[in-house]
């Protein structure tokens, strides 16, 4: 059931006031939008990179695992040796107020080895560096899946609000206009020809 609007002219002012702000909000929401699309554009971009070339770093980094189980035997007693990583962090930065994670890695760029030399070779040491390698890609690709994520479900939301203002709010509030000036039209002709006849019957 549609709300009755009695056509007055407060009315009239309020309803052409609350239809200026649904356009002002659809182009803010449009505006919006668009941003995030670039945003998600580019990260985009940088997943099919880093996803191009995760797949060979971890193919090598097995391969380097391989050579070193092949000379050491299993390695496990050593990998127990590697410390869980304390320097990884998570930050964060605003693109249209969607909020969207960093991660911050404060390791060394060269890793320092957690294990002895004495009863290890390079190929361990090889091993060791590719899966450095594969923890940074695997973070890097973190950061951008997860951007990917909420720049996704953002440009959702905003197109939804924009939809919403474009089809619903701002014809209802145009045809509201419309109804209001056409009933206040209608009032003045009417006063305007009881202004006339009594003017004549005056006369």
């Amino acid at each position: 059931m549609a709300e009755q609007i009695f056509p007055t002219k407060g009315n009239l002012m309020a309803a052409k006031r609350s239809l200026a702000l649904c356009k002002l909000g659809y182009d803010l929401m449009d505006r919006k939008r668009n941003v995030l699309i670039r945003e998600l554009m580019q990260l985009v971009d940088r997943a099919k990179q880093l996803r191009g070339s995760i797949e060979e770093t971890y193919a090598a980094a097995y391969n380097e695992l391989q050579e070193a189980n092949i000379t050491l035997g299993v390695v496990h007693r050593f990998a127990e040796s590697v410390p869980v990583d304390p320097d990884i962090g998570l930050e964060t930065r605003t693109v249209m107020g969607v909020e969207i994670p960093t991660v911050v890695h404060e390791g060394h760029s060269d890793p320092l080895i957690p294990y002895g030399f004495l009863d290890t070779n390079v190929q361990l040491d090889m091993a060791y560096a590719a899966f450095c390698k594969v923890r940074d890609m695997t973070l890097m690709l973190a950061e951008v899946d997860n951007g990917v994520f909420r720049l996704a479900n953002a440009i959702g939301a905003t197109q939804r609000r924009a939809n919403a203002l474009k089809n619903v709010l701002i014809p209802r509030y145009v045809q509201t206009i419309k109804t209001i000036s056409d009933a206040l039209e209608d009032k003045e002709r009417e006063e305007f020809t009881r202004m006339k006849m009594i003017k004549a019957q005056k006369l």
